[in-house]
Protein backbone atom coordinates (compact mmCIF):
# COMPACT_ATOMS: atom_id res chain seq x y z
CA UNK A 1 0.00 0.00 0.00
CA UNK A 2 1.42 3.59 -0.86
CA UNK A 3 2.47 5.82 1.85
CA UNK A 4 0.53 8.73 2.48
CA UNK A 5 2.99 11.02 3.10
CA UNK A 6 5.15 9.94 0.26
CA UNK A 7 2.41 10.42 -2.18
CA UNK A 8 2.25 14.06 -0.56
CA UNK A 9 5.22 14.21 -1.11
CA UNK A 10 5.81 13.54 -4.72
CA UNK A 11 2.63 16.02 -5.56
CA UNK A 12 3.58 19.23 -3.66
CA UNK A 13 6.11 21.18 -3.05
CA UNK A 14 6.36 23.38 -0.30
CA UNK A 15 8.37 26.84 -0.24
CA UNK A 16 9.00 29.80 2.06
CA UNK A 17 6.50 32.92 0.35
CA UNK A 18 9.70 34.58 -1.59
CA UNK A 19 11.47 31.54 -2.90
CA UNK A 20 9.50 32.29 -6.38
CA UNK A 21 10.11 36.00 -6.68
CA UNK A 22 11.08 36.58 -10.32
CA UNK A 23 10.10 33.08 -11.77
CA UNK A 24 6.09 32.22 -10.41
CA UNK A 25 4.82 33.12 -13.98
CA UNK A 26 7.11 30.91 -15.29
CA UNK A 27 6.35 28.39 -13.08
CA UNK A 28 3.24 28.62 -13.76
CA UNK A 29 3.01 29.20 -17.19
CA UNK A 30 5.75 26.09 -17.94
CA UNK A 31 3.87 23.65 -15.99
CA UNK A 32 0.39 22.59 -15.00
CA UNK A 33 0.43 22.96 -11.48
CA UNK A 34 -1.36 25.75 -8.86
CA UNK A 35 0.69 27.74 -6.61
CA UNK A 36 -1.34 28.53 -3.34
CA UNK A 37 0.46 31.07 -1.22
CA UNK A 38 -0.72 29.95 2.70
CA UNK A 39 0.83 32.59 5.66
CA UNK A 40 4.79 32.64 5.40
CA UNK A 41 4.96 29.50 2.84
CA UNK A 42 3.99 28.68 -0.79
CA UNK A 43 2.17 25.47 -1.73
CA UNK A 44 2.73 24.31 -5.60
CA UNK A 45 0.35 21.35 -5.83
CA UNK A 46 0.30 18.97 -9.17
CA UNK A 47 1.00 15.39 -10.45
CA UNK A 48 4.13 13.82 -9.59
CA UNK A 49 5.69 13.88 -13.53
CA UNK A 50 4.40 17.81 -13.14
CA UNK A 51 6.06 17.97 -9.80
CA UNK A 52 9.16 16.55 -10.75
CA UNK A 53 9.74 18.53 -13.94
CA UNK A 54 8.54 21.59 -11.91
CA UNK A 55 11.58 20.87 -8.92
CA UNK A 56 14.02 20.60 -11.26
CA UNK A 57 13.01 24.05 -13.02
CA UNK A 58 12.99 25.44 -9.60
CA UNK A 59 16.39 23.79 -8.84
CA UNK A 60 18.02 25.31 -12.18
CA UNK A 61 16.87 28.52 -10.73
CA UNK A 62 18.37 28.34 -7.45
CA UNK A 63 15.43 27.52 -5.44
CA UNK A 64 16.42 25.01 -2.94
CA UNK A 65 14.10 22.95 -1.36
CA UNK A 66 14.07 19.35 0.60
Amino acid sequence: MVNADRFRDSTQILLPVDALNGIRDELERRFTVTVRTEDEQVRIIGSPVEIKDAGDFLAMNGVAFA
